[in-house]
Formats: C-alpha cells, sequence, structure tokens
C-alpha cells in the first residue's frame, strides 16, 4: 500500500452525493466524511455571469452544511462543489428527461464548451466563520456524432445526473473529441486547486515521509 501524501489537521466534510467527487478526494489519500448539502440548486440571477453562478450555488451547498453541524463538530471544514456546462453562453444544467438530454446533447455536438466548476471552503477558526472560494474552466470539444448514438446514449442512465447530459469519465467519453485544461475540473472537482486551497487554510498537512 502506498504512503499517504496527506495528513488531515481538522475533520474535513464533502458537500456532495457526487461518486465522482469522492472518488476524485479519495484519490489523494485524506480522511472526510461526504454529507450531502440539502440546498437546493437555484436559477441564474439577471445579469449574473455562469462563473458567478456557479460559485454562488458552490457558497449556498456549503453554508447549508455547515450551518447544521452540531457542537462536536464545530472544527470540521466543508467542501462544497457546483460544475457547471456553458454553450455560447447559455447555462446547461441537468437534464429532466430523456428528451432535454437528447437536446443538449444535439445543441453541444460538434462544438466546444466551457465547464466550469466552483468550490467553497467553509470553517471556523476562533469563533469566526472563515471561508475561501474559487472556480476553474475547462473547455470541450465534442465531435459531430451521428444521431443514432446521441440517441441511443441519452435514452440510458448516465445523462441524468450530470450537468450537460453527459460523463467524460463513463460512456460520454465517447462523444468527446479533446479537453483543453484541468480533466479532473470536468469531472466535478479541480483535484490540484482543492488541494493546494485545504494546504494554505490549514485544513490538511503533507504527511511526513516513512522512516527508511
Amino acid at each position: 500500500m502506498e504512503a499517504p501524501l496527506f495528513r488531515n489537521l481538522r475533520p474535513l466534510i464533502l458537500a456532495s452525493g457526487s461518486l465522482r467527487r469522492r472518488e476524485l478526494l479519495g484519490s489523494a489519500g485524506l480522511a472526510f466524511r461526504v454529507l450531502p448539502s440539502p440546498a437546493k440548486e437555484k436559477k441564474p440571477l439577471p445579469g449574473e455571469n455562469p462563473a458567478e453562478y456557479a460559485r454562488r450555488t458552490a457558497r449556498a451547498k456549503a453554508e447549508a452544511v455547515l450551518d447544521g453541524l452540531g457542537a462536536e463538530e464545530a472544527e470540521s471544514a466543508v467542501l462544497a462543489g457546483d460544475t457547471i456546462v456553458v454553450l455560447e453562453g447559455k447555462i446547461l444544467g441537468k437534464p429532466a428527461s430523456h428528451a432535454q438530454a437528447l437536446e443538449m446533447l444535439r445543441s453541444l455536438a460538434g462544438k466546444t464548451h466551457t465547464v466550469v466548476t466552483a468550490c467553497c471552503l467553509l470553517f471556523r477558526e476562533k469563533g469566526e466563520s472563515r471561508r475561501l472560494e474559487f472556480h476553474r474552466e475547462s473547455r470541450v470539444s465534442m465531435w459531430d456524432a451521428p444521431p443514432a448514438l446521441l440517441l441511443a446514449y441519452s435514452a440510458g442512465d448516465e445523462p441524468m445526473d450530470k450537468a450537460g447530459a453527459y460523463a467524460l469519465q463513463g460512456g460520454g467519453g465517447v462523444l468527446i473529441r479533446s479537453v483543453e485544461g484541468s480533466c479532473s475540473n470536468v469531472l466535478g472537482l479541480p483535484l490540484s486547486e482543492v488541494m493546494e486551497c485545504l494546504l494554505e487554510c490549514g485544513i490538511i498537512a503533507h504527511a511526513s515521509p516513512p522512516r527508511s
């Protein structure tokens, strides 16, 4: 078994039910608890750009979990994320039906779109709340897949809980020609930036190297 790269200085809570985010964070060898946020995703505000919307949504998710913690978890840090797909300035969320999934995939086929993931880290220090948030963008190009392929993929379960109606790590990967930027960002958690954030805020530290 490989030695862990990091150690926790505070308990960490992942405010997301996303299996992919859980796997990404777990790949770094961190100890954390999964506590999906009860916050509901809302529509963009008038004049709000996609990055601002994603950051506001991630912040609301983190705040809802932090506010619900008991006194015994007062030292915990909460990490939340929100991922959206943006095509020509329009935000594509999760499809409400297979028909809507197909419509999204048709609009993305043969084009390049942007994936924005916003992250929010919340914790209390000396009785005061501290917040650090950021967002990252990646550009994803899809080939002009034949209608039959889009129809077959949209009919499955995978697109239904994914922004833009596709999963890079799953069957939706066959629709992708290239990714410019962080692949983990497209999957829902820009891992290197998250680790940098956790280190900077003193939530984690580098693990001591094993003695020879």
